[in-house]
């Protein structure tokens, strides 16, 4: 932001979250809404097919908002996740009727397209595998998991001699 702008509280709020996940589109609730603002609004708008508008923000300055409705939420999410977008969730943490000043705020979820197992977000067409590698002494784990096909965990061990099968550097 530049400096000669003086943000709202609201957006000071949202800025202040923002900074902690840079890279992620924040998600940010306002009563009914689902909010993005500046440059996520920007990306937003375009992947999810909404409208793009201005919001006064200080001293006659505006910045870019596109939202949705909160029930929305599992209409709007799978389509930013599977964009390959990052999105952090924003949620009042606090009852609006129960306190006269700014609502607290705080990132509830982050989903990314790695780690996304909402039902939702997953299609169940095609595989969406999780897998770790483990090195023990004299063997070596792959455990796998298909969270769209199996709520069973696949492990598969192999032992090995000789060499390490990989080196500490």
């Amino acid at each position: 932001m530049a400096n000669d702008v003086v943000l709202t509280p609201m957006m000071k709020q949202f800025f202040e979250l923002k900074a902690k996940h840079p890279d992620a589109i924040m998600l940010f609730r306002c009563g009914d809404f689902y909010e993005t603002y500046s440059e996520d609004a920007i990306v937003a708008s375009e992947i999810l097919g909404i409208t793009l508008t201005k919001r006064a923000n200080g001293q006659a300055k505006s910045v870019e908002m596109a939202g949705f409705p909160f029930h929305a939420l599992d209409t709007y999410l799978p389509k930013l996740v599977r964009a390959g977008k990052r999105v952090a969730i924003c949620d009042q943490l606090e009852d609006p009727k129960m306190t006269k000043k700014l609502v607290k705020r705080g990132i509830t979820e982050l989903v990314t397209p790695g780690v996304a197992i909402n039902d939702n977000v997953l299609s169940y067409k095609e595989n969406n595998f999780l897998a770790a590698v483990h090195f023990g002494k004299g063997y070596f784990a792959i455990p796998q998991y298909d969270a769209a096909l199996s709520d069973r965990p696949y492990n598969f061990s192999f032992p090995y001699r000789g060499r390490p099968l990989c080196a500490a550097g």
